[in-house]
């Protein structure tokens, strides 16, 4: 029985990562929960990972409603990621991180739905029952107290194996078989024995059974349970079914077990869209008798057996949600702290850029660092495609372009990324790239390897810096790549972008295009860079309509200035 069953107070069972517990009254509203011994939380909990205000729980007329205020990782009921949620006895409350505090609430007057569903259904299947067959006898009523244990399992806070060996022996104890095994769906669609228990309550080592195939073959194929009392009598293949004249088997029970929306739960024949989670087998070496009643029991309790197997899976799915989301929020921020930061501090040139990946991590990188006492060094990569593979290309192609940082010419540099990519084709990406050194004299020298030409701003007119095309890094191991050299005139303005900006689309799918970008820096003329930069950004923002961006967009500004120009006093 839960120990909170009986219980007037409202309360937060607070369960720890060490899976210690405590009871936490929910006495007063609001009810804050956080980080630290901050004194406005109600509920301290000690995860650096959780915010320091992430929580609230209200009490209304309605009960008790959660809210999120503000956790970094997001808050989540049940798995599912809640902004706010009015809460049912029972829900589980998680913050979006793996191995962290979980609280369950506990309200006895608010009953959980799926406990109400749960508890609803049964008393359907035993009232048709009882309709069906008369007054229920003590063994009958024997049975029934085994599918209402059942029942109550599927709320169990226990292991789940020890939930499903539980399981097992009463599915044993109604149909009175010498074995009882569960045969879980993998990846593949095979079935494969995830727990074996003998009539004594014994676990049965998996390897050494041999379960009928043909019975759960039947099973599966027709959608529906195989009971067959006595073998004998039963269809050719079954009979002659080689682990059954092998084993000597009387009796045989086989039910699919598959996921069921609420809609569905009712239905003797599972619905085609359903996902088989397994398979419920048991079998004895002899003839077995199962009524009316038997069976409709057998088939109530492989809809609570299913509705446990599949609960342990969506937990198992949310947990590795969780853990591939906080993966990705790492990766972000440790992708987010390799990008260059003050970038202003040069003595001949004014420098501001941004990265903006569409989805946690992206492909496209900007780094700007001196090469020596006269001359910065400044770049732009795009990786193709996006996500996690992308972004891992794009840490690796950061650590080799540190080498022009060391002296090491451009051209050389590229020419190795070149081979290094083409070597491995495998990894299905290549990247284009552009490096730009500057001296203090105004000279600048530049490679490109097929990424769009910078525009040039020079005295309000705008151009593009080149116009010859080149090769990506990783499409052509023979691909050359040259040094282009140019001056530049004091305020004069590269800007370098991604094509996230001239691709972004508009509701039409109309770009942006190389034209709305001349057109956006038109409108900038004589601003600052930072303030260029955000009108930019305004720019495209304004053409797509709000709509999501489908690529990383990338915009780095570079700004010329003579060293006199830079000097105390003098505005940059």
């Amino acid at each position: 029985m839960d120990t909170y069953a009986a219980q007037s107070e409202t309360v937060l069972e607070v369960v720890a990562p060490d899976q210690t517990r405590q009871r936490v009254p929910l006495t007063q509203s609001p009810f804050q929960i956080g980080r630290g011994e901050s004194g406005d939380n109600n509920l301290q909990l000690s995860d650096g990972r959780i915010s320091r205000r992430c929580a609230v729980i209200v009490t209304g007329e309605d009960g008790y409603r959660l809210e999120d205020s503000g956790n970094r990782y997001g808050l989540f009921v049940n798995g599912a990621k809640v902004d706010q949620r009015l809460l049912e006895d029972g829900d589980i409350i998680t913050f979006g991180v793996e191995g962290c505090y979980q609280i369950v609430f506990h309200c006895p007057s608010s009953p959980s739905r799926q406990s109400r569903n749960s508890v609803a259904n049964l008393l359907m299947r035993l009232g048709s029952i009882s309709d069906a067959t008369g007054p229920v006898s003590s063994t009958t009523l024997g049975r029934l107290n085994l599918l209402l244990e059942a029942t109550s399992l599927l709320h169990s806070q226990l292991p789940l194996d020890s939930v499903l060996s539980t399981m097992l022996d009463h599915a044993i104890a109604i149909t009175h078989a010498d074995r009882g095994l569960l045969l879980e769906s993998d990846a593949a669609g095979s079935m494969r024995v995830r727990l074996a228990r003998s009539s004594r309550g014994e676990s049965l080592p998996p390897e050494t059974l041999s379960p009928s195939h043909t019975a759960v073959n039947q099973a599966i194929s027709r959608r529906s349970g195989v009971i067959t009392e006595d073998v004998n009598l039963a269809d050719l293949d079954l009979k002659a079914a080689e682990s059954v004249v092998g084993q000597n088997l009387r009796a045989v029970v086989a039910i699919p077990l598959y996921a069921r929306t609420h809609a569905d739960s009712e239905q003797t024949i599972a619905p085609d869209h359903s996902e088989l989670l397994g398979v419920l087998y048991l079998d004895s070496r002899r003839i077995a008798a199962f009524s009316s009643l038997d069976r409709q029991i057998l088939d109530a309790f492989a809809v609570e057996a299913a509705s446990i197997l599949n609960n342990a899976r969506l937990v198992v799915r949310e947990r590795e949600r969780q853990r591939l989301e906080q993966e990705l929020t790492i990766a972000r921020e440790i992708q987010q702290a390799l990008l260059p930061h003050g970038l202003k501090d040069f003595p001949h040139l004014a420098v501001t850029g941004v990265h903006c990946p569409c989805h946690e991590v992206g492909g496209d990188y900007f780094d700007v660092f001196p090469v020596d006492d006269d001359r910065v060094a400044f770049l732009i990569a795009d990786v193709s495609g996006k996500g996690l593979g992308a972004a891992l290309l794009t840490t690796m192609l950061q650590g080799a372009l540190s080498g022009i940082a060391m002296g090491a010419e451009p051209v050389h540099v590229f020419h190795h990324l070149n081979r290094l990519l083409c070597r491995h084709r495998e990894v299905g990406h290549h990247a284009t790239l552009l490096v730009g050194l500057l001296d203090r004299d105004g000279r600048l020298e530049y490679i490109s390897a097929g990424h769009p030409s910078p525009l040039l701003v020079r005295r309000c007119e705008v151009s593009e810096l080149y116009s010859e095309g080149s090769l990506p890094l990783g499409l052509l191991p023979q691909a050359e790549y040259t040094t282009s050299s140019l001056q530049l005139e004091p305020e004069d303005t590269l800007v370098l972008f991604s094509d996230g900006i001239t691709e972004a689309q508009d509701p039409e799918r109309n770009l942006f295009e190389v034209e709305g970008l001349k057109d956006a820096i038109e409108c900038c003329n004589g601003m600052p860079l930072d303030n260029m930069q955000q009108a930019v950004l305004q720019a495209v923002q304004k053409f797509m309509c709000g709509d999501c961006q489908s690529d990383d967009i990338t915009l780095l500004l570079v700004r010329y200035r003579t060293p006199e120009s830079c000097a105390p006093n003098q505005p940059t």
